[in-house]
């Protein structure tokens, strides 16, 4: 029996002895892979093979240019007749992403894939997030949820720079072109924060209660007491918003300390948006088909954590062994 199993146990030892535990980034692609997984189950839902799918596509197109919301009326037309062949194709492509994720030798293949997913379904799905509408709000999910899916694929892409990455999300693009991201992309959110639509005096009480239809008691009490005393306060409540959004867009460029104190504030403020602003995306109505933004954004914030002195040595050693491997 010995001499049976030695050669099995010595096998299983010599894996263990090379089974590394995941990374930063690792972890942050597992955790993308399940959020992709999610949104295939949402999009499984009983009521997404019904015509209620085609109609909440077809009203994305509203208040955008009309060359860009033709083609999503086309789509939501084209899905209406082919609801249940064409929503079922639609989950299992995000099934196969979140599995191509979660396996490794397949994850450089799932993440090209999931931007080229991501941005089709953020023009003919969410009609570009509302940015090019009036009334764009960061409260309500501007700029689209799905557009933060393809920019964590580039930021989480499985390469090393050459130079030492301070974060985990510089490390496929470099420090400068990773700040620039985080810098376009939460200083638009201060900007449509500032919007006049959203400094109206009843403008975010109303986004937050109205997000209330349908959502459980407990999560209406939260948004209601949330979005209540900012009633008549949508000037104030604005400047505030977007002084908050422009001091995490900054917090990149500032000394680590800062930089965690912002991102901390990022994450704050990304569980607010998620929870108050868009009631975690509308999943516990049934009519949803992705998280909404918060957990995106979090994810983000986490990806930008500075590292500490020792694991920039690590990263790079791990990035020299990767070279050698590829």
């Amino acid at each position: 029996m010995s001499e049976v199993t030695a050669p099995a146990a010595a096998a299983a030892r010599l894996a263990w002895d090379g089974w590394r535990p995941p990374d930063t980034r690792r972890r942050l692609q597992l955790a993308l892979g399940a959020l992709w997984l999610l949104a295939a189950i949402l999009q499984y839902q009983h009521v997404m093979f019904t015509r209620s799918f085609s109609q909440s596509l077809a009203a994305t197109a509203a208040g955008n240019p009309a060359v860009l919301a033709h083609p999503i009326a086309w789509t939501a037309s084209l899905v209406g007749q082919h609801v249940v062949a064409l929503n079922g194709v639609f989950a299992t492509v995000q099934l196969v992403l979140a599995l191509g994720i979660a396996w490794r030798p397949t994850v450089r293949i799932a993440l090209a894939a999931s931007i080229g997913w991501a941005l089709a379904v953020w023009w003919l799905g969410e009609g570009f997030g509302g940015v090019l509408t009036p009334a764009p709000s960061p409260v309500t999910g501007a700029p689209g949820p799905v557009i933060l899916y393809a920019l964590l694929a580039v930021l989480l892409w499985p390469r090393d720079s050459a130079a030492a990455a301070p974060f985990t999300a510089a490390r496929a693009v470099g420090a400068p072109a990773a700040r620039a991201l985080w810098l376009i992309l939460w200083a638009s959110l201060a900007y449509f924060a500032l919007l006049p639509a959203n400094r109206a005096p009843l403008a975010l009480h109303d986004m937050i209660t109205g997000m209330a239809a349908g959502e459980p008691g407990w999560l209406t009490a939260i948004m209601h007491a949330a979005g209540g005393p900012l009633a008549y306060h949508g000037l104030a409540a604005s400047i505030v918003l977007a002084v908050l959004l422009a001091a995490i867009a900054a917090g990149c460029y500032l000394p680590r300390p800062v930089a965690r104190a912002t991102l901390i504030l990022a994450i704050v403020v990304a569980v607010a948006i998620g929870v108050i602003g868009q009631a975690l995306g509308g999943i516990l109505t049934g009519m949803s088909t992705d998280p909404g933004s918060g957990p995106l954004l979090i994810l983000l914030a986490i990806a930008y954590w500075p590292e500490r002195a020792g694991q920039d040595a690590g990263l790079a050693a791990r990035a020299a062994e990767f070279a050698g491997e590829h």
